[in-house]
């Protein structure tokens, strides 16, 4: 196929609300708890921590564990994230190491272990997991972030309660909690565990943060554990609120360069491109409309995870040859989605890869397709976009042109840079925010 659509870069304009410093609005959060009046001197603390790629989580881990220690307590670190890091204790401590959580940093000890204490048995059923060595310290402080889940909806989704359930229930917890959603409903399961663990294990404290749209952290709450459930409503307001999107709600074919774990449970964040119900389509009331999706490659930080690569259909076969199968199984079938595991089609090049799914789009003539590439989910701030969206994006107050369109800059062997590489060479400038 000799005519590929030509690119312009357009930069987003999201609302942007954000924290200069985390580690200080941390300790100035965790101040208004007043936690010296429910830790005595030397009680232990163990802090969680996940395999999300949040912004400054290394920063704002460091700051609890400081004031913590600034009240005389002896905190540790936790890693807590369901089946992640390959459902084993060194891949997890690995995953929040990756993140700069590391001892020498955080200034307390890591405690991973996949092992777990089964406190009680749910309303429904089935056993309430929870890590034994959480579960063994005096207190414990809850670290999540709150935003959009990749797969329910609900006034509570990601945050707080769920790093309850999911994190600390590690993959015990995760495997029968997935299960039991598949029975009942998430929000109901959500808030029945998290009701057991609030009563048993002895909660202090939550640490909730949310980011912006340009993946920088915007808000940072301590909350007192009675309130997790009226604060994550209020903050999930907020999360969708500044929630990164794609520049136009449309489209034939959506590049993406890297999916990870660290970017989304999903790895790609389906909230962005318009599959949280379907793997491969939108609902009739979901936007985007992606006909297409190709997966360029995997983070480093996943670790070879690559769940979510099932929700493409098509792929580098270089993404195959990092993937690790077992770990991505794992995951996928801990949280009840199997076909995120699936396997896109592949191709060595990302011309082949376009000469493939051009001809699948409709009638639409190859140069006249409508073509987005990101680097992630999490970083849709500069977006490459086919000349098809030209008109639209020069009538865009939200839209600023980076560059006019040109052709796609292809190498010698058929393939595209990184999205960040391209405007690294020239072809744009980026001005602050």
């Amino acid at each position: 196929m000799a005519d590929y659509p030509r690119i312009f870069r357009v930069l987003q304009q999201f609302e942007a609300p954000r924290v200069d410093d985390p580690g200080q609005e941390t300790d100035l959060q965790l101040r208004k708890l007043k936690l010296e009046e429910r830790i005595r001197p030397a009680e232990t603390v163990a802090i969680s921590c996940g395999s999300r790629g949040i912004a400054n989580i290394q920063r704002i881990i460091r700051a609890v564990v400081q004031h913590l220690k600034g009240i005389g307590a002896q905190p540790f670190i936790v890693p807590a994230m369901g089946s992640h890091g390959g459902g084993t204790a060194e891949g997890q401590r690995k995953v929040i190491e990756s993140y700069g959580v590391t001892e020498e940093y955080c200034g307390c000890p890591i405690r991973s272990s996949m092992e777990t204490v089964v406190v009680c048995q749910a309303a429904e059923g089935f056993p309430v997991h929870f890590d034994h060595h959480a579960f063994g310290a005096d207190h414990v402080v809850v670290c999540g972030r709150v935003k959009p889940h990749t797969g329910f909806v609900g006034e509570i989704e990601s945050g707080l309660m769920k790093m309850m359930l999911i994190g600390l229930g590690k993959h015990n917890g995760a495997k029968i909690y997935h299960r039991a959603i598949q029975d009942f409903n998430f929000g109901q399961i959500l808030r029945s565990v998290a009701r057991e663990v609030l009563a048993r294990c002895r909660i202090v404290a939550g640490v909730a943060i949310v980011e912006n749209g340009y993946d920088e952290t915007a808000r940072i709450e301590a909350v007192a554990p009675e309130q997790f459930e009226e604060r994550e409503r209020a903050l999930l307001l907020l999360a969708r609120q500044w929630l990164p999107k794609l520049p136009f709600p449309r489209a034939d074919i959506l590049f993406i360069d890297e999916i990870g774990k660290n970017i989304s449970g999903t790895g790609m964040d389906t909230n962005v491109i318009g599959r949280k119900y379907n793997d491969h389509a939108a609902r009739e009331d979901e936007f985007p409309k992606i006909k297409r999706i190709a997966v360029r490659g995997l983070t480093h930080e996943t670790h070879g995870n690559a769940t979510g690569l099932g929700i493409a259909e098509f792929c580098r076969l270089e993404v195959l040859r990092a993937m690790d199968p077992v770990a991505t199984r794992i995951n996928c079938l801990t949280g009840g989605h199997p076909t995120a595991a699936m396997l896109p089609l592949d191709y060595p090049s990302d011309r082949e890869i376009l000469d493939a799914a051009l001809p699948t789009i409709g009638l639409t003539d190859p140069p006249n397709a409508r073509l987005m590439w990101i680097h992630n989910t999490l970083d849709v701030r500069e977006v490459e976009c086919s000349a098809a969206y030209w008109q639209e994006a020069q009538g865009r107050s939200d839209l600023q042109i980076l560059c006019p369109p040109r052709d796609l800059p292809w190498d010698d062997r058929g393939n595209l840079p990184k999205v960040h590489s391209l405007a690294m060479g020239g072809l744009s400038a980026s001005p602050a925010h």
